[in-house]
């Protein structure tokens, strides 16, 4: 089926045929929308649900679910919503910009736990153990929670969106560590793409212990921000319509695998932190034994976050970490989730770790640092793009903007 994205009027017509502003009449309402890292058309969202909300509610105001990525300024949130600075200080001028702050214990609010049998369930037995459930204490501030975020493909739930924004994007650490921890053990290829998955189980049931209503405008866009089509509903059912129309729209079947893949990471992507994705949307397509080369040339840093844990602990295969636990049990599970999905499918036999395809980066972290981390290093300035174009009958594919389109074996598909 072919889509033709909305224009903007058709995105108001649709968002006016969806929501009733008289459903928030008196209500204290928080949008939860994502951070920069993501492809969305949030000025147009936002200035559009200001207009038919901020007249009938008693409050509205923004957080962004940054999972753990960096805080962002004040004047960060007004340019991802495109508030001027005029309209800052007049029109939203009591509407509170606020991040989620995954560390610091006094701004989280215990709803509930997971118990043992609820994750064994859940798991399939991959994991044991009892896990609470905390969420940005600011939740309970309000009436209604109101989630505005895109939906795509995924490495650790399987489709983005819904109550994603509420886990990992409001959570605390220890559920949001655990569930990242869970789709690694599954692993990325035996997740991504698929819209019913245990994470999602896990992410669904944290997400009905909030004791405030939620609600979800979740949206599928092109590569420019461009919608394909919105639905408002129940976060789960708002999802559950949009994560359809993502695997219509942002899943690419591909003739063969490849043996040098060239994922370029866009520029909201700042670290390699958030530039795996570039290899999570590709890793399906490349061939065994060969190369994908993450060409990021603006990138610096390995994570703004996480940095000094990655670097002590490197980029390695699932089963480096499962078959010597006791090196690892005290690293937050979060960071060797980020790490095995980065490295991809590999084995780790008699002390041995083979990888199955080579991650190579081409930034500007140092090749000493590229090295220490267990990531091959390419100098970016070597790289000449379009010498990787219209050669994929050579095996050679080069992705111009890398991390929202899932890649995968046309013959895979059921």
């Amino acid at each position: 089926m072919t889509r033709t994205p909305l224009t903007n009027d058709g995105v108001l017509a649709r968002i006016d045929e969806i929501l009733d502003p008289s459903e928030y009449d008196g209500k204290r309402v928080l949008l939860v929308v994502p951070d920069a890292t993501r492809t969305a058309p949030l000025p147009l969202l936002f200035a559009t649900l200001a207009d038919r909300l901020l007249p009938v509610v008693a409050k509205l105001d923004v957080i962004v679910a940054l999972g753990t990525h960096p805080a962002m300024s004040d004047e960060a949130i007004a340019r991802l919503l495109g508030v001027s600075p005029d309209e800052r200080s007049t029109r939203f001028s009591d509407v509170g910009f606020f991040n989620h702050e995954w560390d610091r214990p006094d701004r989280l609010l215990n709803v509930g736990t997971l118990s043992v049998a609820d994750v064994e369930a859940i798991s399939e037995g991959l994991l044991s153990e009892e896990v609470p459930v905390e969420v940005n204490s600011r939740v309970a501030d309000y009436d209604t929670l109101l989630v505005c975020g895109p939906v795509f493909p995924h490495e650790v739930v399987g489709y983005s969106g819904g109550n994603k924004y509420f886990f990992p994007g409001l959570s605390g650490p220890r559920l949001l560590n655990f569930f990242h921890w869970l789709g690694a053990l599954i692993t990325n290829v035996g997740i991504i793409g698929l819209k019913h998955t245990p994470v999602r189980a896990v992410v669904d049931r944290a997400a009905r212990m909030i004791p405030t209503e939620r609600r979800c405008l979740a949206f599928v866009v092109d590569s420019q921000a461009r919608p394909y089509d919105l639905f408002y509903d129940t976060p789960e059912d708002a999802w559950d319509q949009a994560a359809d129309v993502s695997a219509d729209v942002h899943v690419k079947w591909m003739p063969r695998p490849y043996d040098t893949v060239l994922s370029c990471a866009p520029p909201m992507y700042d670290d390699v932190w958030v530039a795996g994705k570039c290899m999570y949307k590709l890793e399906p397509v490349v061939a065994d034994g060969g190369e994908l080369i993450i060409y990021a040339p603006h990138v610096t840093e390995v994570s703004v976050t996480h940095g000094e844990v990655i670097e002590q602990v490197g980029y390695h295969v699932r089963d480096y970490f499962t078959k010597q636990w006791d090196r690892f049990a005290d690293v937050p599970r979060g960071v060797l989730a980020h790490s095995t999905h980065v490295r991809g499918a590999g084995t780790f036999e008699d002390g041995i770790e083979k990888p199955r395809v080579q991650v190579t980066l081409a930034t500007r972290i140092p090749r000493e640092v590229c090295e220490r981390i267990n990531l091959g290093y390419r100098d970016p300035d070597s790289i000449d793009v379009e010498s990787f174009a219209n050669r994929e009958d050579e095996g050679v594919l080069l992705v111009r903007k890398a991390g929202e389109h899932l890649h995968r074996l046309a013959s895979e598909r059921e």
